[in-house]
């Protein structure tokens, strides 16, 4: 038993607790029972004093040790989160009406946040053909949320109260292209936010193609194109389109695309879009390579001419492609920009449809350019490089002669191309044998109509002059020693040798003008071996033309071509067509002399007369209108001990035209 100080110390403890408010057997809950709240939800505190009856008490709150809520009489009280600032520590008291004893809860701790939005992802916003997408909504910092849907505005989906994620909604599975959102749902009266919205687009079977036009499979820089998305699916709808890549989806989306000036190398593709939730396919992809602005090879042939032969003129684009059409032109020597300029050649305005332009009748050195177009509106390639069409006939004009007079040339020798003709400017030009088609300036020196130059082996090449009036000179060809050959060159003629004249050819050293015990060459046959210095002709014939060459004491010159210009002779004469006629004539007369003889001694009937002399007369038409005469010049030569001896004669030979 206890003693009586004993008691009393118990009862005096009591009072303390009881008078202090410091009995902990007071509960404090709240509904729902959450640590994170949301502005504008609502939280529920039930105190519960442990003894008694509800009525015995009256109750207050604290909120962080301060009065919140006084006294009343109701031990559930609701509380609407108007903000952040009510998270807080709570706490419930209650007062004992009979004797005011107090006593107090435990504290509950929550947070009060910003009403929060939901989040809505997609694993994809295309739904493929016969496929589904899975749609989730979150909402951060929180649990216990149930999830409504909306599809284009419309609630499609409001889960039961309890439930998994998928009974609460969190996640749905959809096949049906639209605008989604969701939104998170505590009890029956507090939302979040709505989500964002996110679109899905069901893919159709239909798949478009996109058309390139031209269709060629190599475009240029800054040539023009057109690219079309074709959907094959009738009854008129309304489609919009997607282009890749996106740069060309430029609003509004259209179907077609030109690009004027294309740059760059690239893949197209498109798909259509319709009723704002529905798609085709990605077309395949369409590539488009695009080069750099092409130039085109022009080539002349023959490069040198030949009297009275045609000349044609190809221009090739490389590599080769389609929907050409080709311009022609004739270069034009421009002194004063130390250039050219391009005249169009007859039937070239429109540009012709194949890559090759034939010229009849040309006769003196010209330059030729071409160029090419396609497309509309029509892009054109740049000029092509001049190419010449040598001609090695001096005409008034415009010449070009050389000093020292000969084809060929040592290393370092001094030498002048003088140019005369119709014109007071002048310039000399040189192809070289490396390439390159150069001014006099840049190896010698022009002063006034005559180039001065030091020859070296790269100056080796085809030479003329072209006047201030553009006119084109006759052409030489000049060949350099190499440096490191100390040989012999040939000296020959650097211009054509009139057919009759006589020409000699020799053969030289440096320091030696002439040499004995030459071997001379014609077109790689020994044609002279006997010790005489030259090679002399007395009368050049065409037979002679070709290349020379001569040889002396191991050393070989290089071949040099010798032109030979066939002299201009009349027509043979007509004297035995005259002899024919006359003598058919004579044949007729004689004959008509005895048929009136004939007719007088026979009696033969006019008919008969008339008939006679109607077929004679056809034969003597035939004779002077029908024929064709051919006539063949024929030369014959022979070698005998004397020379050289030739023969010239004419074949006539008659031939019946049939009719």
């Amino acid at each position: 038993m206890l003693t009586m100080p004993e008691i009393l110390i118990l009862f005096v403890m009591l009072n303390t607790l009881f008078c202090c408010g410091h009995a902990q057997d007071a509960a404090l809950t709240i509904e729902p029972n959450l640590s994170t709240f949301t502005v504008g939800q609502t939280v529920i505190f039930i105190c519960d004093m442990k003894e008694g009856t509800h009525v015995d008490w009256e109750y207050e709150i604290k909120k962080d040790g301060q009065h919140f809520i006084s006294y009343n009489s109701h031990p559930r009280y609701t509380l609407e989160l108007l903000h952040e600032a009510y998270g807080a520590e709570y706490q419930c008291c209650g007062r004992l009406r009979r004797t005011n004893e107090t006593k107090c809860s435990n504290k509950i701790f929550f947070h009060v946040q910003d009403k929060p939005r939901a989040r809505l992802t997609a694993t994809t916003t295309i739904i493929p053909v016969e496929g589904r997408v899975s749609l989730t909504c979150s909402v951060d910092y929180a649990s216990y949320w149930k999830f409504d849907w909306f599809k284009d505005g419309l609630l499609i989906y409001s889960p039961a109260e309890v439930g998994n994620d998928y009974e609460s909604g969190r996640t749905i599975i959809v096949s049906q292209g639209g605008q989604y959102r969701c939104r998170g749902r505590r009890g029956k009266v507090y939302y979040t936010e709505d989500s964002n919205e996110v679109t899905l687009e069901k893919m159709l079977t239909i798949k478009p193609t996109v058309i390139l036009e031209p269709n060629w499979p190599l475009i240029y820089r800054d040539e023009t194109i057109t690219l079309s998305c074709e959907i094959q699916e009738g009854g008129g709808t309304q489609w919009t389109y997607e282009w890749r890549p996106t740069r060309l989806n430029r609003p509004p989306s259209s179907r077609e695309h030109r690009i004027s000036r294309v740059t760059d190398s690239g893949d197209y593709s498109c798909r259509g879009r319709r009723d704002k939730f529905y798609l085709t396919q990605w077309s395949d992809v369409v590539s488009v390579t695009v080069s750099d602005k092409p130039r085109p090879v022009l080539s002349v042939s023959p490069s040198w001419l030949s009297p009275g032969s045609s000349v044609t003129l190809r221009c090739e684009i490389k590599p080769p492609s389609a929907g050409w059409r080709f311009y022609w032109y004739k270069a034009v020597p421009d002194l004063l920009h130390k250039n050219y300029s391009y005249d169009l050649l007859p039937g070239s305005t429109a540009g012709t449809e194949h890559d090759s332009y034939i010229i009849h009748g040309q006769t003196h050195t010209a330059g030729y350019v071409c160029r090419a177009g396609r497309g509309d509106p029509e892009y054109h390639t740049d000029y092509s490089k001049v190419k010449f069409l040598w001609s090695a006939d001096v005409h008034p004009a415009a010449s070009l002669t050389v000093n020292p007079d000969r084809v060929q040339h040592f290393t370092s020798d001094s030498v002048s191309l003088n140019c005369g003709g119709n014109s007071t400017e002048w310039r000399v030009m040189m192809f070289v044998k490396t390439g390159f088609l150069l001014a006099c300036s840049t190896w010698g020196k022009m002063i006034g109509s005559s180039c001065y130059m030091r020859m070296y082996w790269e100056n080796s090449g085809v030479y003329w002059c072209e006047s201030g009036s553009g006119e084109f000179s006759n052409t030489v060809n000049i060949t350099v020693q190499n440096f490191y050959d100390d040989g012999v060159i040939l000296v020959s003629p650097v211009h054509p040798v009139t057919e009759g004249a006589s020409v000699s050819l020799s053969c030289r050293r440096r320091e030696q003008n002439t040499l004995s015990s030459v071997s001379f060459y014609h077109n790689d046959k020994l044609l002279q071996h006997d010790g005489r210095e030259e090679l002399n002709i007395s009368a050049v014939s065409q037979s002679d033309e070709g290349f020379y060459k001569c040889q002396h004491a191991g050393k070989t010159s290089q071949q040099s071509w010798m032109s030979v210009t066939a002299v201009s002779r009349p027509e043979s004469s007509s004297f035995p067509v005259l002899l024919i006629v006359g003598l058919v004539a004579g044949i007729v007369f004689i004959l008509l002399i005895l048929l009136c003889w004939y007719r007088r001694s026979k009696g033969v009937t006019a008919e008969q007369t008339i008939h006679q002399y109607e077929n004679e007369q056809h034969a003597y038409s035939a004779l002077l209108h029908g024929d064709i005469s051919i006539y063949e010049r024929i030369r014959s030569s022979e070698n005998s001990a004397n020379g050289q001896q030739e023969l010239d004669y004419v074949n006539v030979t008659s031939r019946t035209q049939k009719s």
